[in-house]
């Protein structure tokens, strides 16, 4: 495992942001705001680590993983109410606010998502940096 800047995830990372803040801003629906979004909230993830450490795909999308259910087991503990963050709008977005099971299935698919296309490009193809 190394640091190291990696400039196509990097651009991944930006690329799937901006789609993420255009779902937040404009989509209202019942589908691609709740599911979609949280299918590539962990991509997104996955992605910025990339952009910096040099890592074994498993590990990395693992930890992402990991990472992603720790957040939504603090949502179900009420963690934004438990800080006495509740009236922040930034605390309701980023560590949210309901635990939801069909956020974990969407997580679990966004990183097994991630090992299908990372498994399916050649070896050194994604190391650009």
């Amino acid at each position: 495992m190394k640091f190291r800047f990696n400039r196509l995830y990097f651009t991944l990372t930006l690329l799937i942001f901006i789609v993420e803040v255009l779902i937040a801003l404009y989509l209202h629906d019942d589908f691609i705001r709740p599911y979609v979004g949280d299918f590539l909230v962990v991509i997104l993830i996955y992605c910025f680590v990339r952009s910096f450490l040099q890592a074994p795909v498993i590990p990395v999308a693992l930890g992402v993983l990991a990472f992603s259910y720790l957040v939504e087991t603090l949502q179900y503990f009420n963690l934004v109410k438990l800080l006495g963050l509740e009236h922040s709008r930034l605390a309701n977005i980023v560590i949210g606010n309901y635990f939801t099971w069909s956020d974990i299935v969407a997580y679990t698919l966004g990183v097994g998502f991630v090992i299908l296309v990372e498994k399916m490009i050649p070896s050194g193809k994604h190391q650009l940096s």
